[in-house]
C-alpha cells in the first residue's frame, strides 16, 4: 500500500545490502511512474544524492550504471526541470570519478563517456565541473590509478568535446602528462591515443605543441610506450603537413621500425602500409579505369611532375596519377626551355582541349600507350616559336585560344621532321647512360619515354629494316616524319656520321621546303628546331618498340642489381619507407618481426599502390606477385578479396599484363582464397575488356565445386554475382554459359541458395526477353516449364512457382507475355498432389498476380481463368490453402513468405 516514494524511502534506509541495490536498480521505474508531477520527480531525484552516500561500493557501482538512462528520461520527458541532471546527477558522477573503489570509478567513467557521446551534458557544464574535476586528478601528486584512468578519460572525450575545450583545458595538461617521469603507465596512455588529441586540436597545435612530446614518447626507454606510439603512427602522421611528415615523422618512423624491442617492431611494420598512404595526393582521390578516356595534366617545369592547378573543361576527366612521372621527361623539359626560352614563351595548356588528328597507317604502327603519350605531352612537341595567347604560369585557356591553336594544328606540324643539320651526337651519348642525375639515380636520359628501351639500343640492321618496312607509305606526312626521325638515329650510330647526314639531307629538302611554305612565321634556327628533335625520338621510341616487340629491344630481363633496385626508385614517399615496405616479404622477417608480416603487407599494398600511383607500379610488381604465391592461404586470401580495388588504381593495361594472370591462379585456389574473388567476381570482370571477360564464361561452372560440398554460402554468393554479370554479358553468352548454372542452383539442397537463385533466373528472363531476337527468351521459359513446372519432384514444381512469383513481383515479363507463356503452366499446378505446392500457388495467385493493374482492369479469359483457380482452391480439402486462397496475409513479398512456406516443407 506504500506509494512509490514511501517505498524508495523503505528500502533505501535498509539494513540489507540487496534492498539497497534494488532500490539504485529500480530508480528509473520509480521515476516513470511519478513522472506526472514535477515535485514528486525532483524528490526522487533527491533521494538519487543520498543513495550515493551508501558505503557499500556494489550499490554506488548499481546506482551509476542507471544514471545514463535516468539522465535520458529526464531530457526527454522533463524538458520542465532543465537543472536536474546538472544538479543531482552530474556532481555524482564527477565525484565517483576518484572513488576508492576500483568498480565505482570504472562504472562512472563509462557513464561519463555514455553522456558525453549522447549529448546530455552541457557545454558549460563540461568546461566548469567536469574538465576542472580532471585536470586536478591528473595532478602530480594523484593517486597513481586515479592519474592513469583521468588521463584516458581525457583523451577519450577530446573528440567528444571539441576543438576549443581540447586545445584550451585539455591540451596543455595531456602535454605535462606526456613528459611524466615517474610513471610509465601514464606516457603510454598518452601515447595510445595521441593520435585522437592529433586530429582533434588540428594540424597547427600538433606541430607546434604535441610533436615534440611525441617525439619524446618514439625514443622513451620503456617499450611498451614506443609500441603505442608506433601502433598511431598514421594517425599523427594525418595532422601534419607534408614537409613535415616527409622530412621529420619519416626518419622518426624507421628509428621505430628498427627497434631493439620486437614488439615494437612489429607493430611498426603493421603501420608501415597505413603511414605511407598519408602520403597521397589529395587531388588524386579520382579513379577513371579506361585508359582511352584519360587526358593529363600538363606538368611544372620547376616542380618536376608536381600537379599544376589549372582549368579544363568539365567533360575532361583529369586522373593526376596519369601525370607522367618518369624524370626524364621533365628533366628533358628543364633542359629544352632553358634552351628556347630566348625566342619563344612555352604554351601550356591541357591536353584534353584539344584532338590529336592521326592517321590510319600512322595508328598501325603506335600503339595506344604511344598515342596516349603524344596526346598527353602534345604542347611540348609544339614548335617553340609558335605564337600563343596562354600565359605559361596561370595554366589556363580561354576559348579563343584553344580555337588558335587548333587552327595553327595539324598532324604535320606535330610530326614535323627534325632539320638534317642538327647533330645529335651530344644526346645520344648521354643515352647511353653515363649522365644520371645524382637525385634521380632512376632517371634516363632526354630521349627516352617510360617504359621503354633507349632507341640507341637498336641496331643499325633493325633500324634499316623498320625504314624499309615505313618505306611503301611514304607519301603520308607523318609517315616521312617518322622515316626521318629513324634515318637521324641512324645516321647517328654510324660511324661515318658525315655520309649518313648527307643521305638524310637529300631526303628532308623537299619536306623542309614544305615546312618553310606552310608555316611562314616558323624561324628554321638551329636552338628552335632541337624541342622537335628531342620529343620526336620519344614518341618515336615507342613505336619501335611496339613495331619490333619480338626484337629484344628492352633491358628489362637483364636488369643489373643496381638497375634492379633503380626501378624501385620513386619520389612520392621517402624511400627508405618504401625499401621497409618491401622488405616485409622477406622470409627473414617473418623470423625476427612477426609471423604474419606478409598479411599484414597484403592488406596495405592497394592503399600503398593508391599512394605511389600507377605510374610507380614496377616498384610494388614483384612484392604482389610474391605475396600472391606466398604459402599462407590467409595472404593469398587477403589479396583476393582486393584485387579488384586494385585493378581500378592500375588501370585496364597494367590489370591485363599483371593481374589477371594472379587473378587466374586465385580462382583455382583454396575455397577461403575463391571466395574472395567470387564476391567481388562482377567489379574485377567489368574492368576487363569484353574479349578477355568472355574467357571467364567457361570457368564459372567451376565454381559449383568447392572442397566443401557443406559449404553453401560459397553457391549463394556465386548466384548473387551471376545477377550482377547478366549486364556484361551478350543475350547469348547468357543463354549458352549462365542459364545451366542458373538452371542448376535452383535444384541446390539448401533453400537459402534456391531463392537466391530464383532472382537469378527472374533477370535471367528479363535480360532475353527484351534481346533480340527473342528467341533465347522463349527458349528458357520452356525450358523453365518442363524442368520445373513438369518435374516429377513435388520441390521442383515448388520452384517453378517461386520463380513465376518472382518474374510478376519484379516486372520481369509483361503481363500479357506472362499470360501467354508461363500463366497456363502455373494454373494447371491447382491440381496438384502435394498440398506445399497448392498452398504457394494460392499465394502466388492471390497475393501477387491479382495485383496487377492487367488483371484488375481486364476482363480478358486470362482474368477469368484465374478467378476459376482461385474458387477451386477456395475449395480446397487443405485449410491452408483454403486460407491463402480467401484471405490477404499480411507477407506478401517473396523475401518474407519464402521462408514461411519454404522452410517448413523441406
Amino acid at each position: 500500500m506504500l506509494t512509490p516514494l514511501g517505498r524508495l524511502d523503505k528500502y533505501a534506509a535498509s539494513e540489507n545490502v540487496f534492498n539497497r541495490q534494488m532500490v539504485a536498480r529500480s530508480l528509473l521505474d520509480t521515476l516513470r511512474e511519478v513522472c506526472d508531477d514535477e515535485r514528486d520527480c525532483i524528490a526522487v531525484l533527491e533521494r538519487i544524492s543520498r543513495l550515493a552516500d551508501d558505503s557499500e561500493p556494489t550499490v554506488r557501482a548499481e546506482l551509476m550504471e542507471q544514471v545514463p538512462h535516468i539522465a535520458l528520461f529526464c531530457q526527454e520527458n522533463r524538458p520542465s526541470i532543465p537543472y536536474a541532471f546538472s544538479k543531482y546527477l552530474l556532481p555524482i558522477v564527477v565525484r565517483y570519478l576518484a572513488d576508492q573503489n576500483n568498480q565505482v570509478r570504472k562504472t562512472s567513467q563509462a557513464a561519463l563517456l555514455a553522456l558525453l557521446e549522447q549529448e546530455l551534458i552541457e557545454r558549460f557544464d563540461v568546461e566548469t565541473k567536469v574538465c576542472p574535476v580532471l585536470i586536478e586528478l591528473t595532478a602530480p601528486d594523484s593517486n597513481d590509478d586515479v592519474k592513469t584512468e583521468a588521463v584516458a578519460i581525457m583523451c577519450k572525450m577530446a573528440p567528444m568535446v571539441g576543438k576549443d575545450i581540447t586545445e584550451r583545458l585539455i591540451l596543455p595538461r595531456f602535454c605535462e602528462m606526456c613528459c611524466d617521469c615517474r610513471m610509465f603507465h601514464v606516457r603510454k596512455v598518452c601515447a595510445a591515443n595521441f593520435g585522437d588529441i592529433c586530429s582533434v586540436v588540428g594540424q597547427q597545435a600538433t606541430e607546434e605543441m604535441l610533436l615534440p612530446r611525441f617525439f619524446q614518447l618514439c625514443s622513451d626507454n620503456v617499450w611498451g610506450v614506443r609500441k603505442a606510439c608506433a601502433e598511431c603512427f598514421m594517425a599523427v602522421s594525418c595532422a601534419t603537413c607534408q614537409e613535415i611528415r616527409r622530412t621529420k615523422l619519416s626518419a622518426l618512423f624507421i628509428n621505430l621500425i628498427s627497434d631493439p624491442s620486437r614488439w615494437v617492431r612489429q607493430a611498426a611494420f603493421q603501420s608501415l602500409g597505413p603511414f605511407i598512404s598519408t602520403f597521397a595526393n589529395p587531388s588524386s582521390s579520382g579513379q577513371y579505369f579506361k585508359e582511352e578516356s584519360k587526358s593529363s595534366e600538363d606538368t611544372s617545369v620547376e616542380d618536376k611532375n608536381r600537379i599544376r592547378d589549372q582549368e579544363v573543361p568539365e567533360d575532361v576527366q583529369i586522373r593526376p596519377e596519369d601525370v607522367s612521372s618518369d624524370p626524364s621527361i621533365s628533366n628533358s623539359s628543364v633542359k629544352l626551355e632553358n634552351m628556347v626560352e630566348e625566342h619563344a614563351e612555352t604554351s601550356r595548356k591541357s591536353p584534353g582541349e584539344i584532338s590529336v588528328p592521326m592517321d590510319s597507317s600512322l595508328l598501325c604502327t603506335l600503339s595506344s600507350e604511344s598515342h596516349q603519350e603524344a596526346a598527353s605531352n602534345e604542347n611540348d612537341k609544339k614548335p617553340a616559336n609558335y605564337k600563343s595567347t596562354l600565359r605559361p604560369e596561370g595554366g589556363t585557356s580561354s576559348p579563343d585560344s584553344a580555337l588558335l591553336d587548333q587552327e595553327l594544328y595539324n598532324s604535320f606540324h606535330f610530326w614535323r621532321t627534325p632539320l638534317p643539320e642538327i647533330d645529335l651526337d651530344i644526346e645520344l651519348e648521354q643515352g647511353s647512360g653515363n649522365i644520371l642525375s645524382p637525385e634521380r639515380p632512376e632517371e634516363t636520359p632526354e630521349v627516352t619515354i617510360p617504359g621503354s628501351s633507349n632507341i640507341t639500343m637498336a641496331t643499325r640492321k633493325e633500324l634499316e629494316e623498320m625504314i624499309e618496312n615505313l618505306e611503301p607509305h611514304i607519301d603520308d606526312p607523318d609517315v616521312k616524319a617518322q622515316v626521318d626521325v629513324l634515318s637521324a638515329a641512324l645516321r647517328a650510330s654510324s660511324l661515318d656520321a658525315r655520309e649518313e647526314a648527307s643521305d638524310a639531307e637529300k631526303r628532308s629538302d623537299g619536306q623542309d621546303a614544305l615546312g618553310a611554305n606552310e608555316l611562314p612565321n616558323c624561324k628554321t634556327t638551329h636552338d628552335a628546331s632541337v624541342p622537335l628533335i628531342s620529343d620526336a625520338v620519344e614518341n618515336m621510341d615507342s613505336a619501335l618498340r611496339y613495331i619490333h616487340n619480338d626484337s629484344d629491344l628492352s633491358t628489362n630481363s637483364s636488369f643489373s642489381p643496381d638497375e634492379e633496385r633503380r626501378s624501385k626508385v620513386q619520389d612520392v614517399v621517402p624511400q627508405a619507407l618504401l625499401d621497409q615496405y618491401l622488405s616485409m616479404t622477406d622470409p627473414s622477417r617473418a623470423q625476427t618481426v612477426d609471423t604474419e608480416i606478409a598479411k599484414h603487407c597484403a592488406y596495405s599494398l592497394p592503399g600503398v599502390a593508391l599512394t605511389l600511383g600507377r605510374q610507380n607500379w614496377h616498384c610494388l610488381r614483384e612484392t604482389y606477385e610474391t605475396l600472391a604465391s606466398d604459402m599462407q592461404w590467409k595472404v593469398r586470401r587477403t589479396l583476393a578479396f582486393s584485387i579488384h580495388e586494385l585493378a581500378v588504381i592500375l588501370g585496364d593495361q597494367l590489370t591485363a599484363a599483371d593481374l589477371v594472370p594472379i587473378f587466374n591462379g586465385f580462382l583455382k585456389d583454396l575455397d577461403e582464397v575463391r571466395i574472395g574473388v567470387l564476391k567481388h567476381l562482377h567489379d574485377f570482370l567489368k574492368l576487363l575488356h569484353i574479349d578477355k571477360r568472355r574467357e571467364y564464361l567457361y570457368q564459372l561452372q567451376e565454381f559449383l565445386v568447392t572442397d566443401n560440398s557443406r559449404n553453401w554460402r560459397f553457391r549463394a554468393e556465386l548466384a548473387e554475382q551471376l545477377i550482377l554479370l547478366l549486364e556484361l554479358y551478350s543475350p547469348r553468352d547468357v543463354y549458352d554459359y549462365l542459364r545451366p548454372i542458373a538452371l542448376n542452383l535452383c535444384a541446390d539442397k539448401v533453400s537459402s541458395v534456391r531463392w537466391i537463385s530464383y532472382k537469378l533466373v527472374s533477370e535471367m528472363v528479363k535480360k532475353l526477353h527484351v534481346a533480340t531476337p527473342p528467341t533465347f527468351g522463349v527458349d528458357l521459359i520452356n525450358e523453365l516449364v518442363e524442368n520445373f513446372g513438369r518435374c516429377p519432384k513435388w520441390s521442383g514444381r515448388q520452384a517453378f512457382v517461386f520463380v513465376c512469383q518472382t518474374v510478376i513481383e519484379d516486372d520481369c515479363l509483361p503481363m500479357d507475355q506472362f499470360a501467354v507463356h508461363l500463366m497456363p503452366h502455373l494454373l494447371t499446378l491447382a491440381n496438384d498432389r502435394v498440398p506445399n505446392v497448392r498452398v504457394l500457388l494460392a499465394k502466388t495467385l492471390r497475393q501477387t498476380l491479382l495485383e496487377k493493374e492487367y488483371f484488375l482492369t481486364s476482363a480478358s479469359c486470362h482474368q477469368e481463368a484465374v478467378e476459376q483457380t482461385i474458387m477451386a482452391l477456395q475449395m480446397d480439402r487443405d485449410s491452408d490453402v483454403k486460407y491463402f486462397a480467401s484471405i490477404h496475409p499480411a507477407s506478401t513479398k517473396i523475401s518474407e513468405d519464402a521462408m514461411s512456406t519454404a522452410s517448413s516443407t523441406y
